[in-house]
Formats: structure tokens, C-alpha cells, sequence
């Protein structure tokens, strides 16, 4: 699209005012979500509540956006030409789980964020968009689904953030390959005669001894995980078929399919030492490595700072996850940002996290993760400078975070929580250490 024209940008003060407006709605459709978890690309619940806000916000909504059913696009067109600026939203849950991850708070904030951003901003220069990527989950690539079928082809930055028991503006992702193993042999009765069949089980067990083998060649970035997903029926039946569902990843793509190469390897191995047949298969894409976008990101971590909420990078080197916006993220600027929603040490994926993400506390921080999104998107369509400089470092011609104005945000939104009757938040913002929230 064309470049934004210089206008008008809302004060700090005005998106405050918008995401408390918009709060009870957030959590409203927060814990319709969180109640009702669903897994990869069947979240039609989730998709109904979400839609329905923001057509009732005046956003265009598709359903069904790029020929995947539970995906959308949600789009508020401005007053002129300008860039096309999108708020992605996850909400999708774990099996067994719920929402272990917290997609239900990624769901609602960032929905929230796109709408408090129009609001307060209607006459915007080109679009402001919430797209809904679901399947993030169990491999399933919702988001490189859509960017295939082109969704993202005029989309010029996208944000989000992820909750988490600790914040950072950016933090580095995995690539991860999602796997399965399937085993092949030839079922007889286990004690009568055992030595006609050829146990695809025990073909499954030596294939993840064979990994366990590897690890200590392997290099420390890397990680290798996953479950016997069929090992058999009976156990006075030698298992004809068994399978091994896994994921391989290391610090980039290339790192990773190398790294599958061996691990392929190992199950034709495991294969032939048992006298079956091993078949490898992909069970979703190849998420990539994630490019966080440094000029977005310290937009976006001045304004929570500001708002009480400690949050600088993540250290480069902490252990981490993968996701599929990694993918994006090779396309265009990208955040994912991680806001504290649980306590300090409350594992991803877990009956904790899930339960947390339905507390007082964790919609408090979502409140001010919409605010920083709102911050970044409506600076995006109103600030031509902005979002040359978050082209620029995505192309690699400047310095990572260069020309920003963090500390003037501070100030801004420091005054702000003081006239709205939060001095103790402000104050707990001058106090914290900043590297954690």
C-alpha cells in the first residue's frame, strides 16, 4: 500500500481510557473461550464470539479466510491510503488441557487492542486488521496455511503478544519439524507362538532408545520429544503397527532439518533391527525461527514499563518454544512479546497456567499487553517515520531498535496512571527492576 500520511496520533491517555471502556467485554469473551477450549482447527465457539465483537465494532469480517474454516479476517479500513497493520489472534487449546497456553488472553487482548486502536484513532490512514490464526497448536501451522493462501501478502507488520509467568519484549523461538514415526511389522499371539511375529512396539521402543542415544551428540540448543501415540491393542497380541508422534527442533530451520536427517535414520535403524518397516512422515509445516522486529518491540515494552509492568528483552540463550509465527516473521516486521499473566516459575502447558489464565490478574495484564499492541498499531498507521524504521532494520539496513523515542513514552504514560488514580502502579513502575514483571 501506499505510505501513511502524517496525522494525528492518539494520546497514550486516549488508549488507557479505550482498553478500560473495553475491558469488561475483553473478559467477557476471555473466559467464553477459556470455558470452552478447542483444539486445532475446530475453535468455531471461539471464532463466533470474537467475529461477532468486532463486527459489532464496524470491522468487515471473512470467515473461512484463506480456505481454512476456523480462520478469519477482521478489517477496518481508515480514511486514506496507508499501511495495512494486523493484530493476530490465537485461540486454540491443548488436548486434555484447556487453555494451558493462555490463548483465551491472546484471543481477547489482542482483539481488543484492535478495536480500542480504531476507536481511538477512526479516521486512520489505511487498514487495521485482527486476523485469526488457528491450529498454532499440536503442529498445526495455522498461520503458515494462511500466509500460503497469500492472507498476509499485503499485511506491511503484525503484532501480538503471549502470555507467560515472566515478560520480555522479544524472546528467541525454536524451529521446530513435527514428526511421526509409523512402525510396520507382522501381529501373532504373543505367548503361543511370538517368534511369527515381528513387534512394530518393539521397533517404537528402539527407535526412542536410539534417540536418547543421540543426545549427548547433539548440539545443546536442540531438543528432541514426543509420545508413543499407538503401541498396540492387546498385550497378548505382538503389535503390528505402532507409532512414535514427535518434534525435533534446534535454533533455525536449517539446524532442524539436518538434525531430522539423523533422526530419520535412526528409525529405518530401529526398522531393520527388529524386522520391521519405518515410515516418517510430517504431521504439520516446519515452524520457523522467530524475527522479532526491535523497533516494534521497544515501542511496545516503553509503554508497558510505563503502565507498571517491568519488561526489557529476554536473554538469548533462555530456553524457549517454537510457533508458527516464526513463519511470519521471516515475511514481515513481527512481534510476540511475552507479558507475565501467572506466577514467577508457572510452567507453559500446564493445569497452573491454564488455571491462571482465568484469574483477576491475568486479565489486569492483558488489559495492559492490548494497551502496548494499541500503542504500536495505531503508531504504525499514523507515524510514517515508525514504520519506515521497522522496514529498515527488517531489510537489515539499520541497527536493531534504532531512532526510538522509549523514554518520552515512559514519562507520557507515567502521568497519565497518575490522573487516573493508579499513583501505587506508578510508582511500583519507577521501582521495579526492569529486566522481569
Amino acid at each position: 500500500m501506499s505510505e501513511t500520511t502524517p496525522g494525528p496520533t492518539p494520546t497514550l491517555k486516549d488508549l488507557s481510557d479505550e482498553l478500560t471502556a473495553l475491558r469488561p467485554r475483553m473478559e467477557e469473551v476471555s473466559r467464553a473461550i477459556h470455558e470452552r477450549p478447542e483444539l486445532k482447527f475446530a475453535e468455531f465457539h471461539a471464532v463466533q464470539v470474537l467475529t461477532s465483537w468486532l463486527a459489532e465494532a464496524g470491522f468487515v469480517v471473512e470467515t473461512g479466510a484463506g480456505g481454512v474454516d476456523t480462520a478469519f479476517v477482521a478489517v477496518h479500513e481508515g480514511g486514506g491510503p496507508g499501511p495495512y497493520v494486523a493484530v493476530l489472534a490465537e485461540y486454540d487449546a491443548l488436548p486434555g488441557l484447556g487453555h494451558g497456553c493462555g490463548h483465551n488472553l491472546i484471543a481477547a487482548g489482542g482483539t481488543a487492542a484492535a478495536i480500542a486502536a480504531v476507536r481511538a484513532l477512526p479516521d486512520h490512514a489505511g487498514t487495521i486488521a485482527v486476523i485469526g490464526t488457528p491450529g498454532e497448536e499440536m503442529g498445526g501451522g495455522g498461520k503458515v496455511l494462511l500466509a500460503e493462501a497469500g492472507v498476509f501478502d499485503e499485511v506491511d507488520a503484525a503484532v501480538m503478544f503471549h502470555p507467560a509467568d515472566r515478560s520480555a519484549t522479544t524472546q528467541h523461538a525454536l524451529a521446530a519439524a513435527h514428526l511421526r514415526a509409523d512402525f510396520t511389522g507382522v501381529s501373532a499371539h504373543a505367548a503361543r507362538t511370538p517368534w511369527e511375529g515381528r513387534s512394530a512396539l518393539a521397533a517404537a521402543q528402539l527407535f526412542l532408545n536410539a534417540l536418547d542415544s543421540m543426545r549427548q551428540f547433539m548440539p545443546p540448543t536442540a531438543r528432541l520429544h514426543g509420545i508413543v501415540s499407538d503401541g498396540g491393542r492387546a498385550p497378548n497380541v505382538v503389535p503390528a503397527r505402532a507409532a512414535v508422534d514427535f518434534y525435533v527442533r534446534d535454533t533455525t530451520s536449517a539446524a532442524t532439518e539436518a538434525l531430522v536427517e539423523r533422526v530419520r535414520a535412526a528409525a529405518r535403524g530401529a526398522a531393520l533391527a527388529t524386522g520391521t518397516d519405518a515410515a516418517v512422515t510430517e504431521t504439520g509445516a516446519l515452524y520457523a525461527e522467530r524475527r522479532d522486529n526491535n523497533v516494534l518491540a521497544a515501542r511496545f515494552g516503553a509503554t508497558l514499563r510505563a503502565l507498571g509492568v517491568g519488561i526489557a528483552p529476554g536473554a538469548p540463550h533462555e530456553p524457549a518454544g517454537s510457533s508458527d509465527i516464526g513463519n511470519i516473521s521471516q515475511l514481515l516486521p513481527v512481534i510476540h512479546p511475552y507479558v507475565r499473566t501467572a506466577e514467577f516459575g508457572t510452567p507453559s502447558h500446564s493445569d497452573a497456567m491454564r488455571d491462571a489464565a482465568a484469574t483477576d490478574f491475568a486479565h489486569d495484564r492483558t488489559q495492559v499487553a492490548a494497551t502496548g499492541l494499541a500503542r504500536v498499531v495505531t503508531d504504525l498507521v499514523s507515524d510514517p517515520e515508525f514504520l519506515a524504521a521497522a522496514r529498515a532494520e527488517f531489510a537489515g539496513e539499520a541497527a536493531p531498535g534504532e531512532g526510538l523515542d522509549g523514554e518520552e513514552d515512559d514519562v507520557e504514560i507515567l502521568e497519565v496512571i497518575e490522573t487516573h488514580g493508579h499513583p501505587g502502579r506508578a510508582r511500583h513502575a519507577r521501582r521495579i527492576r526492569p529486566c522481569r514483571s
